[in-house]
């Protein structure tokens, strides 16, 4: 406890009228001494007498007790720091300065550690934090040991000069080198078969342009060139539907930090420019126009939709002039045009007089050769060939038998339907409303995914060579559009087969996929096989690991596999290939590994610190710590400095009045009359 006295004032008026009381009193006695007043001494005496006692002088004692200096020691345990003795130096430093600091009984420690598992490293913040209740007054300062990779730098370096000085012991060697790759830019989406640019940086020591690889969903392109420190536009173009892997990796060079960081990937979605469909209606009904609005509906959808209104073998005497209809260009779609179509739709049955064999022959030939077909069946003519038994057969999913079903009745998923990708979001939601007709199909060795309630078959899909063909064996799906009874997912389902036809790998029913987990890679299996294939996977380093699966749900199974390389994984099941690119936990922590001061020198100057290298040999040589005054630099050649702040708790107070109010106004009275009495002589 320590003894102090001080003068203090406690004024009986305020401040600005004991101010103001001067000024005017200044001024009359100035007057006074224009005028040649015999007693000036006296009047100014009695003035100031009286200016004393409205402010009212005290005599303060206090007994003092002197509090603690506060100063932060903050240790970076970021991701960055475990490289080459980073860590083990700067806890090897952390430990010294702590020990010193707290062997100083005049100073308070705050031991502030950032998280390790943090997507960046954020000292600075965390120095806010932890001195945020510290009194202003009794900072004595920071040291901050990182490697100086600091990712929240303060805009205004003069923000943190409340809490500094603060010194900055950046560990790490000065001959650190890195390769660096970085995606500046990539499209989201990219339309197939069609050159689209990402614009990459390699950040590298030397000058010489250093060869990208490429790879797509694992397959390899042809290396491009990147000039080191310069924005390099890279080309590739999309063979996929949906999601791709681009991955980018350059080679390492001799002695750099980590090669995690040579590699860097984008997701790019592969989309059709447009596209195009074909949908012929054989007939008029109420479910053509509910066709043809859901196709239209979608802004990437071409169509080109005909409705057939007069056969060909139909008598009609009214003058070609006079008919409004146009005739069929079965030639030019179906010879010159089928090709160019994604998507072919034959909407109710066809008479064979609308499209004869040689046209339903190349159809057939589209289909084999990787095109999509959609045949939605409708009540046979009569005495007409079905084309369950023209040139399509060879492609049609099973052999329709030419009975019609007339009678309401709900549409059911089978145990495929509830298992296959087109269908399976559709379980748990088959409150439907009814159907009113279908048409018999002998199915054969296809099967089914739904199906009327005596088992017949409504949805079949088959696949043919390179392409694929869908039969829906009723035409009253338009039901479910026009919400009769509750209706049903009609869109859904639609799009779901369509883009199934048009090999959406979103909805292969054989699908393999891999995500990259913290520490392990997980895999995902859809198939209809109820033996899943094993599963193998191959890391970066070129050995390959087996995982067994687990059931998740009908038809799809998961897998676990340790990783603890970073770099490009591929995995095989069977037929089926997956890639996914296992990378850094936090990327921001890799952008740049090599160790600097850049980050802590602007704040050091601002505050009045310094910044000290102290290596990465595990044994760092420390600066003096020593405790300074309250103002000047903090920190020399071979030391730093704690600012002594000299703050103090006051515990016990007596003050005495010198002038008390009322024996000051009696004595400038005193001095008043005297000074009239002197006056009158």
């Amino acid at each position: 406890m320590q003894s102090a006295a001080r003068l203090a004032f406690d004024p009986l008026i305020s401040w600005p009228w004991i101010w103001g009381l001067v000024i005017v009193s200044f001024g009359l006695w100035t007057v006074y001494l224009l005028l040649r007043g015999r007693a000036r001494l006296l009047r100014a005496l009695a003035l100031t007498v009286l200016t004393v006692a409205l402010t009212n002088p005290l005599w303060i004692e206090e007994q003092r007790e002197p509090l603690k200096d506060i100063a932060a020691l903050v240790l970076d345990r970021s991701e960055s720091m475990n490289f080459r003795g980073r860590s083990e130096t700067a806890e090897a430093a952390f430990l010294e300065l702590k020990t010193r600091i707290e062997a100083d009984e005049t100073l308070e420690l705050r031991v502030i550690e950032t998280d390790p598992a943090a997507e960046s490293s954020n000292l600075y913040s965390a120095l806010r934090s932890a001195l945020s209740d510290a009194p202003r007054d009794r900072i004595a300062g920071a040291v901050l040991i990182t490697d100086g990779q600091i990712h929240d730098s303060p805009d205004t370096p003069d923000e943190l000069a409340e809490l500094g000085p603060i010194h900055g012991l950046v560990v790490g060697g000065e001959d650190e080198k890195d390769r660096r790759l970085e995606i500046e830019t990539a499209p989201s989406f990219g339309l197939l078969d069609t050159p689209l640019e990402l614009r990459v940086r390699v950040e590298d020591p030397g000058t010489r342009p250093v060869p990208v690889e490429i790879s797509v969903n694992g397959e390899r392109r042809e290396p491009q060139l990147a000039t080191p420190g310069e924005p390099t536009t890279l080309s590739i173009d999309l063979d996929r539907r949906g999601d791709n892997l681009v991955v980018l990796k350059v080679a390492g060079i001799e002695g750099e930090l980590t090669l995690a960081n040579n590699l860097a990937s984008a997701v790019i979605s592969g989309v059709q420019d447009r596209l195009r469909v074909l949908l012929v209606t054989g007939e008029p009904y109420a479910g053509a126009r509910v066709w043809r609005d859901l196709l239209k509906s979608d802004p990437a959808v071409d169509l080109v939709h005909f409705t057939i209104l007069k056969p060909p073998q139909k008598t009609d005497i009214t003058p070609t002039e006079e008919i409004a209809l146009i005739n069929f260009p079965r030639n030019q779609l179906f010879r010159e045009k089928l090709s160019e179509f994604d998507l072919v739709i034959f909407d109710h049955e066809l008479r064979s007089s609308v499209l004869e064999a040689q046209y339903l022959d190349r159809v057939a030939r589209y289909v084999e050769n990787g095109g999509a077909l959609l045949v939605v069946a409708g009540p046979p003519y009569p005495d007409a060939d079905l084309l369950y038994n023209s040139p399509l057969a060879g492609v049609l999913p099973g052999r329709a038998t030419g009975e019609v079903v007339e009678t309401s009745f709900v549409p059911q998923l089978t145990d495929l339907g509830r298992r296959h990708s087109v269908t399976a979001p559709l379980v748990g939601r088959d409150s439907w409303g009814p159907w009113m007709r279908y048409m018999k199909l002998d199915a054969g060795k296809a099967e089914p995914l739904m199906k009327a309630p005596d088992g017949a078959p409504l949805l079949l899909l088959r696949r043919v060579e390179k392409g694929r063909v869908a039969s829906i064996m009723s035409d009253q799906m338009w039901l479910w559009a026009r919400g009769y009874k509750g209706g049903g997912p009609y869109a859904e389902l639609i799009r779901r087969t369509a883009h199934w036809l048009m090999k959406e790998p979103e909805l292969e029913e054989e699908l393999l996929e891999l995500r990259p987990g913290v520490q392990d890679i997980e895999a995902e299996l859809r198939t209809m096989s109820d033996a899943p294939p094993p599963l193998s996977l191959t890391g970066p380093d070129g050995n390959t690991k087996e995982a067994p699966w687990t059931l998740a749900r009908p038809g799809v199974y998961t897998a676990k596999i340790a990783a603890e390389d970073l770099g490009e994984y591929a995995a095989k099941a069977g037929d089926l290939k997956a890639v996914t690119l296992r990378g850094p936990a936090h990327p921001r922590e890799y952008a740049d590994l090599r160790a600097t001061a850049r980050h802590l020198q602007p704040v050091a100057a601002a505050t009045l610190g310094g910044v000290v290298t102290l290596g990465a040999d595990g044994t760092p040589e420390l600066p003096e710590l020593r405790r300074i005054g309250d103002r000047g630099n903090a920190a020399g050649t071979g030391w730093i400095g704690l600012r002594n702040r000299g703050a103090f708790a006051v515990r016990a107070v007596q003050s005495t009045p010198l002038l008390p109010g009322a024996v000051g106004m009696l004595l400038a009275v005193g001095l008043m009359m005297l000074a009239w009495r002197r006056e009158g002589r």
